[in-house]
């Protein structure tokens, strides 16, 4: 690894930092180096907040070395007013002669300006350095503002011999089939604090009364979501409660209070476009999706969606509700202490 590949790592690591609490902005860091020594370094650290290159210029304690020092930053620095003013203005203002960028912004508002105005006005600057990995690291972002949707992440646990539950009634009375082991649930729990909303069906609502929040680590809740076009959902399940916003997709007529949203969608028609669209108009950039078989798959068959997390236990139960099947590769396999998960990309 190059010296200069080196110290975007290190911005990546910074920006890492920032996952779960930045969105809907990206994830970034910050390094400023002098004769091949760190002295300053930040990251984006919540949302509203000041961004990656204001706090690392910020903790530099001799002000006079950014003349002579070098900023890397993971994602090209911003160029229009925001909550925050344009971090290229600030390097420019702090005379900063060289810049490395991991990768441009594809945001409409930025996309090369904040470059372009950082090359006027005399400085160095270099891009593409661990371009891929900087890309990576905040695919929700450009997904979003490149697709017009959120950053689409199926997710489903199965046994060994391929099922996702046991057969149940349509009331759903008989117990959930559990699955996964504790490791895995506490790996679910905490994706969910890192993205930003979680759906399931109306069955898997009614049927597993799941609470669809963080509680095994600590984090925020992802808006929690679930289509019940006839509103049977049960007034003392865990998903009306109030507790953390919710929203319901339906074709009924309600009225919505207590952290708890009811939106009308044209049921006649192909719902995951509708439901995409609106939570691209709530400025939502990721999105779980968990369950059940029927969902699951309207999204596979509708070829809309980014990425697949599949836990195999090794438990068999001979008969039960088909999993869902990917006609893929997986891109990356993984032992949770026993289960194992498996990750799909859909390029």
């Amino acid at each position: 690894m190059t010296r200069e590949e080196n110290y975007m790592e290190r911005c990546l690591v910074l920006a890492k930092k920032g996952m779960g609490k930045v969105a809907p902005n990206p994830m970034v860091g910050c390094v400023i180096v002098h004769n091949d020594e760190i002295i300053g370094e930040g990251y984006h650290e919540e949302y509203g907040k000041a961004h990656a290159e204001v706090n690392a210029i910020n903790s530099v304690k001799d002000k006079s070395l950014l003349k002579k020092a070098t900023l890397y930053v993971n994602l090209e620095p911003c160029s229009h007013f925001g909550k925050t003013p344009p971090c290229a203005d600030l390097i420019i203002e702090h005379k900063i002669p060289f810049v490395v960028v991991g990768t441009i912004d594809t945001f409409s508002q930025v996309s090369g300006r904040g470059i372009e105005k950082l090359v006027k006005a005399g400085i160095d600057v270099k891009t593409g350095i661990l371009e891929a990995e900087c890309k990576e690291l905040n695919k929700r972002f450009f997904n979003f503002h490149e697709k017009k949707r959120p950053y689409v992440i199926l997710k489903w646990a199965q046994t060994q011999d391929g099922f996702i539950d046991i057969l149940r009634t349509e009331e759903g009375f008989e117990k959930a089939l559990k699955i996964t082991n504790e490791a895995s649930t506490k790996l679910s729990h905490t994706w969910r604090s890192v993205e930003q909303a979680i759906i399931v069906g109306k069955r898997t609502a009614v049927a597993d009364n799941p609470q669809l929040t963080v509680r095994s680590v600590q984090g925020k809740n992802p808006l929690r979501i679930a289509i019940d076009r006839n509103l049977t959902i049960p007034n003392n399940y865990f998903l009306l409660d109030g507790s953390t916003p919710t929203l319901i997709y339906t074709s009924a007529d309600a009225n919505s209070e207590n952290n708890l949203e009811y939106k009308k969608l044209n049921f006649d028609e192909v719902l995951i476009p509708q439901i995409l669209n609106d939570l691209a108009e709530r400025n939502i950039q990721s999105l779980i999706v968990e369950g059940g078989t029927k969902l699951i798959n309207s999204f596979i068959q509708s070829g809309i969606w980014d990425e697949a997390r599949v836990f195999i236990s090794q438990q068999q139960i001979e008969d039960g509700v088909n999993a869902p099947i990917l006609d893929l590769k997986p891109v990356e396999k993984e032992d949770i202490e026993g289960d194992i998960l498996l990750t799909y990309k859909n390029n």
